[in-house]
């Protein structure tokens, strides 16, 4: 399955199994594990071993994260938002000089590899060995492209019970982020349905 670096960091809030809401990034401690849990993702880009995780730096991590909910919530608009922060959500233009500035903390150089008997790439140069400004500047950019590319127009949050995720439509007629929350979706209509029926029939209705 494929995966954003920015809706990986947007789901770091999620339903937490028991009818609340759960932040990956709550504590240093596990700010740093979903760090590393996306290695493969940013590898290429950020020196994670390198990396020293303290608060400063998961108040940066969070705030990115705030920007980026808040312009993924504008993305699915005139759909409703992640319930999750709804009544939170900071501007748009607050929003973008954001993650527009977090993605200038880090000069790069586009650089152009052409191997031989192979295709041209490109190849992103830079002289940041700060690898907390390595990490803010990728996540920023990463949401830069997923934001300004096709899949925004595919991006949806999931209006199942108790799911607050953000989630990239992969097909016609995708409802939900995954089959469990439809399942749930499913039964709280049937449910509806049958206590609209129930009220019907009683006496006096």
């Amino acid at each position: 399955m494929e995966r954003w670096p920015a809706l990986e960091l947007a789901s770091t809030i999620r339903h937490d199994g028991n009818g609340g809401v759960a932040d990956d990034l709550a504590t240093v401690q596990s700010t740093a594990r979903w760090i590393h849990q996306q290695a493969d993702l940013l590898g290429g880009h950020v020196d994670i071993a390198g990396l020293s995780m303290d608060e400063r730096l998961r108040g940066e991590i969070v705030g990115l994260r705030r920007a980026v909910r808040a312009l993924f919530a504008q993305a699915v608009s005139p759909a409703p938002p992640s319930r999750a922060d709804a009544h939170l959500l900071v501007p748009v233009e607050q929003a973008l000089a954001h993650l527009n500035a977090a993605a200038a903390r880090e000069a790069i150089v586009p650089q152009l590899d052409w191997p031989a008997g192979g295709a041209p790439r490109t190849e992103v140069l830079s002289t940041e060995r700060d690898a907390s400004v390595q990490l803010i500047a990728a996540l920023a950019r990463a949401a830069i492209d997923f934001l300004s590319g096709p899949r925004r127009e595919q991006l949806r949050a999931c209006n199942a019970p108790r799911c607050v995720r953000y989630f990239v439509k992969s097909h016609g007629r995708q409802e939900w982020c995954k089959p469990s929350c439809g399942n749930r979706a499913r039964a709280a209509r049937h449910y509806q349905r049958h206590n609209a029926t129930t009220a019907r029939d009683l006496p006096g209705s």
